[in-house]
């Protein structure tokens, strides 16, 4: 699957987003469909999260975990029904797991995947634009929540959702001919919102502490090491393949933020502290917001609590960096926008 990534430059992107509103085409964000009598039991089984309350049109960001804890996936679990859900990918196979899970466990359960081609529209803008195209009912759709609504006489399923902080919503297409007709329209009456293509930028994801499965987590990562803690329901009582494994196994890592008073260019992914390694750098820009340079770091998890003189290199030598907790808290490491 291709993802367009940036369509003037990278900075140039970023500030359309966070000031304008954008039309992102994300349809590499495929489904994984789980319909049938146990197919919330097989959902429950593949992540640590209770998903026990769920109602109908909810949106979960969820970590998906095998029997050791580590990570699969970290996807958007949306559920339909009590027997059917849509699983949200990101960048890993899991139709085949969840094939061999309920397989596995004999669950009366199916897993496919539909033809849906989400399309997200980013930006403070983006409300404003998608009510001109399917209605005042867009502003009563909660943060995480979704509804069926009409488009040129079918139904799509609308989110307030994204991989973005600057607000806005996935429509997941499921006609490909209208697919083509809901772009156009889209721009047609943004026009006055300056509205314009776009993807998910690195610069902003980064200042938000949006993770990236695959580069800043992967299989041998566990929700706690990813500060996805929040997401997981140690004391609750559900079938989850992962929970057990997960209230035992100790932490070796942690990822954290790290910030650098000026712009460099990395020599050296890793992360120094008095000569010493102590981690490394899986995803870093330039913030033009904050004037300064922002990363991620897969850190020891002996080493991140304590007050030391970190550094980082880059091509022209040593640069002090400081750590700090994810997402970043830019008004209490005084930075200003």
């Amino acid at each position: 699957m291709l993802l367009p990534v940036i369509y003037r430059s990278l900075e140039e992107d970023y500030w359309h987003l966070c000031e304008a509103v954008q039309v992102w085409d994300v349809s590499c964000q495929r489904q994984v469909e789980i319909t049938g009598a146990d197919s919330q039991k097989l959902v429950q089984l593949m992540t640590p999260r209770d998903l026990s309350k769920a109602q109908v049109g909810q949106c979960f960001y969820a970590p998906l975990c095998d029997e050791s804890g580590g990570m699969i996936n970290d996807p958007i679990i949306i559920k339909h029904s009590d027997e059917h859900w849509w699983l949200s990918i990101a960048d890993s196979d899991v139709k085949l797991w969840a094939k061999g899970l309920a397989t596995g466990f004999g669950l009366d359960a199916q897993v496919s995947e539909p033809d849906i081609w989400p399309l997200a529209v980013q930006g403070p803008k983006a409300e404003e634009l998608i009510s001109r195209v399917f209605g005042e009912e867009i502003r009563r759709i909660g943060f995480f929540r979704s509804r069926m609504l009409n488009y040129r006489g079918k139904k799509m399923l609308v989110a307030r959702s994204g991989w973005s902080k600057q607000g806005g919503f996935e429509i997941y297409v499921n006609d490909m001919e209208l697919g083509g007709q809901l772009w156009d329209e889209l721009f047609a009456k943004g026009e006055d919102l300056n509205v314009g293509p776009g993807s998910p930028n690195l610069i902003e994801r980064i200042e938000s502490g949006l993770l990236s499965f695959g580069g800043d987590m992967g299989y041998d990562s566990t929700p706690f090491e990813c500060g996805l803690e929040q997401y997981v329901n140690l004391d609750a009582d559900i079938k989850s393949l992962s929970i057990d494994a997960l209230r035992t196994r100790k932490s070796k890592t942690r990822l954290m933020g790290i910030v650098m008073d000026k712009q460099l260019k990395l020599k050296d992914f890793r992360l120094f502290s008095n000569g010493r390694e102590i981690g490394v750098i899986t995803s870093n820009t330039w913030s033009p917001k904050y004037h300064v340079h922002l990363a991620f770091a897969k850190c020891d998890i002996n080493f991140i609590a304590e007050k030391q003189q970190l550094y980082v290199i880059s091509t022209t030598g040593e640069v002090p960096a400081r750590i700090t907790d994810l997402p970043f808290n830019f008004e209490n490491l005084g930075l200003k926008s």
